[in-house]
């Protein structure tokens, strides 16, 4: 077992353990299910993986099935017995995402709203409880007192254990981390945003009620290590990969084709052939290297991406390579 493998991340003040990398279930339902979700999650804890993150609205914007997702991830805690080895974490919250233009500005946060959501969530993961439950998006015009209140409610009766923030601006995660603290809640413990090797100079994403660990929020990683930072599409929605493959024709219409991207594509080819590694241990390399912890949740394809993934530490990256490649 190598050393990323045996590396587990402590979040402080909890008894939660975490392995380095999160499994997202973003595909759960679409690419894979059954067996295929077998090898999945059975390659990921024979990695000394522990971590799955999953959400209520996966993968509602397809036409079907409401939380496929939940569905497949229940699916398997039921076949391989594994509950109790698992951290679980789901979200609720999200803005309606079926039908015809569905519109993620639509707040869907309210207390009625997250009760309905959690239960939902409970009966698809066919467990009692979530090991750490997320608001999947933020309303600024609820008040945060009423948000943790209502975290702490769904803590008082089992339901969860732990809950954390998706998609928060820095001023609101230090809102509810003040009101945490009169009240001696212990508050957030984990932060999802959007934080990889491509967002310094990628183009802003469509949907911007997505939320990006930078400036004011970067700086509040730094100093609030007790929020710990799990980034999402850590993996550059493949950017670097397909540019690997196919060159500057295969990006053209990518959010992350900037000049100054480019550049650091060909970084990334450079380090591949120095290292012998892969795209994607390059790209996940990134992530312990920032000055707070990060547990980035990586959502495969197959099983043997994977193990790929879960290969990372092997590759003896260095601040020096990243520094020159963000310059």
């Amino acid at each position: 077992m190598n050393s990323f493998m045996e590396k587990r991340i402590i979040i402080p003040d909890t008894d939660l353990s975490v392995f380095p990398i999160g499994l997202g279930t973003v595909d759960a339902g679409l690419l894979w299910d059954g067996a295929d979700a077998d090898r999945i999650f059975d390659a990921y804890f024979d990695c000394g993986g522990n971590l799955i993150d999953c959400a209520h609205v996966y993968a509602d914007w397809v036409a079907g099935e409401k939380a496929r997702a939940e569905r497949v991830l229940g699916d398997w805690l039921a076949r391989s017995g594994k509950r109790n080895r698992t951290v679980i974490m789901t979200k609720g919250g999200h803005p309606d995402m079926t039908g015809e233009n569905p519109d993620t500005h639509k707040s869907r946060m309210s207390h009625s709203d997250m009760v309905q959501d959690l239960d939902e969530s409970l009966k698809k993961l066919r467990t009692d409880h979530i090991d750490i439950y997320f608001y999947h998006r933020d309303n600024r015009e609820q008040a945060v007192e009423e948000e943790i209140e209502t975290m702490e409610g769904f803590v008082k009766e089992g339901k969860i254990r732990y809950y954390g923030c998706s998609n928060w601006d820095a001023d609101r995660m230090k809102a509810a981390d003040a009101y945490c603290k009169e009240k001696g809640y212990r508050g957030f413990v984990a932060d999802q945003s959007l934080l990889n090797l491509g967002m310094k100079y990628m183009n802003p994403l469509e949907d911007d009620t997505l939320r990006y660990t930078k400036g004011e929020a970067y700086q509040y990683h730094v100093d609030n290590p007790g929020n710990l930072e799990m980034p999402y599409m850590g993996n550059c929605s493949g950017f670097f990969h397909i540019y690997d493959a196919k060159g500057e024709e295969g990006v053209k219409n990518n959010p992350y084709n900037t000049p100054d991207n480019l550049r650091v594509a060909a970084g990334v080819k450079r380090l591949k052939e120095k290292y012998n590694c892969s795209i994607t241990q390059i790209v996940l390399g990134f992530f312990s290297h920032q000055p707070f912890a990060c547990v980035p949740l990586y959502g495969p394809a197959c099983s043997e991406h994977v193990i790929d993934a879960c290969g990372t530490m092997d590759v003896p990256l260095t601040d020096d390579d990243y520094n020159e490649l963000l310059k």
